[in-house]
Order: structure tokens, then C-alpha cells, then sequence
């Protein structure tokens, strides 16, 4: 049986290298992927970019309205598709990755989701905590914080400052900026303040 998977880390982990790598190891066996991602995720436009340098086009963008098994359907045509790789899962909503999971289960195509889990406040996004929820395979993509303990957590950054309120979504570029982070190294910047203490 085909699966959905969850492979999940903070902010700087690798994901996007890992969904490239992914995408590359397919096809170089022959198979045909197809990517997606959300189209909230401005940062690259139409493609995925990972901070190695490497890039490459998605096969189909997926808005707030979108039911990303119909446009899966719409692409895959009479040839046969060996996986679905979406990056940015986290900003999709949580009826998005029930479309997913119907992708795996229903038409038997493994989906590989790479996301975040939470925001710079510590809350789940909600295509994160949906496949934290029904994900049939979750794994950790691990990175170090700046002082050299196990990441967590994400803090964002406006002129070289934290700060900790806001819209849950702004894409990183010129204005905003985030930061991998252990949990001691957040509350230290965040002044001991988490999500519940809102």
C-alpha cells in the first residue's frame, strides 16, 4: 500500500534538498514525479529552490481552493506516476492533505510531504498539524541551532531582530528573515514567552 509521508524539520534542515534529491533518485531509475507546492510560497515562484543552489519548476502550483487530487488527475494523463513530492506542506490547509492522503490510500501513489511544523510563535500550521495527525510515515529532518544543540524551533527575524508577533505566514527575502533554534536559545530571545503564554 502506498503511503503519505510527513518528513518535517525547522527552518534551514534541508528540506528542500531532500524532496530535490528525492525527485533526482526516481528519475534517474526511470520513474516519472510529480512536484507541487502551495502557491502562498512566493519565495522561487513556480519552483522549488533549495539554499544549495539547486532548482527546479513544480508540475502544478496548489492555492488556498485547490483540490490538489483533481489537478494530481488533471497531469497524470495515461502515464504512469511513481510519487507526488510537495514542498511547503504546512501552508496547505488540512483539507488539502486530506486530498493527499486519499492520493496514497485511494490511487495507490506514495505522497511525500517536507514542511515545518510550527511557526515563529511555536503553533502548528495547519497542513502540518493535519499530517502530524493522519501521515502514515513522520520523520525528522534534523538541524543545529547557532549554538550547536538540536534545532526545534523557528525564530523570525526583521532587521536583525526577533521578534515574536505577527501574521503566522511571511515568506522569507529582504524584509523578513528566520532562524533555527533550540528551545533554550528561543526562550532566551523570546524572553521566556511561548505560544500558550499569549
Amino acid at each position: 500500500m502506498a503511503k503519505l509521508y510527513f518528513r518535517y524539520g525547522a527552518m534551514n534542515s534541508g528540506k528542500s534538498t531532500v524532496l530535490l534529491q528525492t525527485a533526482f533518485n526516481y528519475e534517474e531509475r526511470g520513474h516519472r514525479v510529480l512536484l507541487a507546492k502551495p502557491v502562498i510560497d512566493t519565495k522561487g515562484a513556480d519552483s522549488i529552490f533549495s539554499r544549495l543552489g539547486m532548482d527546479r519548476r513544480v508540475d502544478f502550483l496548489i492555492d488556498e481552493r485547490d483540490r490538489p487530487r483533481e489537478q494530481f488527475h488533471a497531469l497524470v494523463g495515461d502515464r504512469p506516476v511513481s510519487c507526488l513530492l510537495v514542498d511547503e506542506a504546512q501552508f496547505l490547509s488540512a483539507a488539502q492533505v486530506d486530498e493527499l492522503f486519499r492520493v496514497a490510500v485511494l490511487d495507490g501513489i506514495p505522497v511525500l510531504c517536507y514542511g515545518i511544523r510550527t511557526d515563529f510563535q511555536t503553533v502548528a500550521f495547519p497542513g502540518s498539524r493535519r499530517l502530524l495527525e493522519i501521515a502514515h510515515s513522520i520523520e525528522e529532518l534534523k538541524t543545529i541551532c547557532r549554538c550547536g544543540r538540536k534545532a526545534v524551533l523557528n525564530g523570525r527575524m526583521v532587521g536583525g531582530r526577533f521578534i515574536f508577533d505577527g501574521a503566522q505566514v511571511a515568506i522569507d527575502g529582504e524584509a523578513v528573515g528566520y532562524e533555527s533554534l533550540c528551545g533554550q536559545c528561543y526562550l532566551r530571545e523570546s524572553g521566556g514567552r511561548l505560544a500558550s503564554d499569549v
